[in-house]
């Protein structure tokens, strides 16, 4: 992908090259479908069918924190928090509030319609490993540069997650990296038969 960097403001569309671009339209109109009896939420409750598309992001007042070997890999109040349609919550932690020296740049990456390309990192504390537990996004597009600077977690590929001292658990299906608490009502994407959606 060839593009600059835009001061402030992420990268924009138009920099990037015209396959990437065509992907990028092709993704983000990509129909989705709608379960058709989604529950309502009650009280203290969100439906991640009320977050919006394009992704929203959202600071996290409440405590993060990641464990993994025994470790606190990461824990901050400073979390932000990206939501989109369909999906449980993907928190993003402060660079400098993650222990990096456990982190190791992985040469897959990925790309996401609304954030841009995704780097992986790889997990390692003494003879523990966790492949790819960690992506982040070193020049997100426009609309999502709070995000730089900042790493998330698969919940599922390390040993516990929380919000506000409340256990998180990892969105289904392993390819997303939500994370579910229980006020999180779904169907949330990742469950069988949630390939439209």
């Amino acid at each position: 992908m060839v593009a600059r960097a835009v001061s402030g403001r992420g990268r924009v569309l138009s920099e990037l090259s015209r396959a990437t671009r065509a992907e990028i339209d092709r993704l983000r109109r990509v129909p989705r479908g709608r379960p058709a009896d989604v529950p309502r939420p009650g009280p203290a409750q969100e439906s991640v069918w009320d977050y919006p598309r394009p992704p929203r992001v959202e600071r996290v007042a409440k405590r993060v924190r990641v464990e993994f070997a025994g470790l606190v890999i990461a824990e901050t109040t400073s979390a932000l928090r990206v939501v989109e349609t369909a999906g449980a919550p993907v928190y993003y932690l402060p660079r400098d509030e993650v222990a990096v020296q456990h982190l190791t740049p992985q040469p897959e990456r990925s790309l996401c319609e609304w954030k841009g390309q995704a780097r992986y990192w790889t997990l390692r504390v003494g003879d523990r490993t966790s492949r790819a537990a960690a992506f982040s996004y070193a020049e997100p597009f426009e609309g999502y540069d709070a995000i730089r600077d900042h790493l998330a977690f698969y919940a599922g590929r390390v040993d516990a997650c929380s919000v506000g001292g409340v256990a998180a658990t990892p969105q289904p299906g392993g390819f997303y990296a939500g994370w579910v608490t229980p006020e999180i009502l779904g169907p949330i994407k990742g469950v069988p038969g949630s390939e439209g959606w």
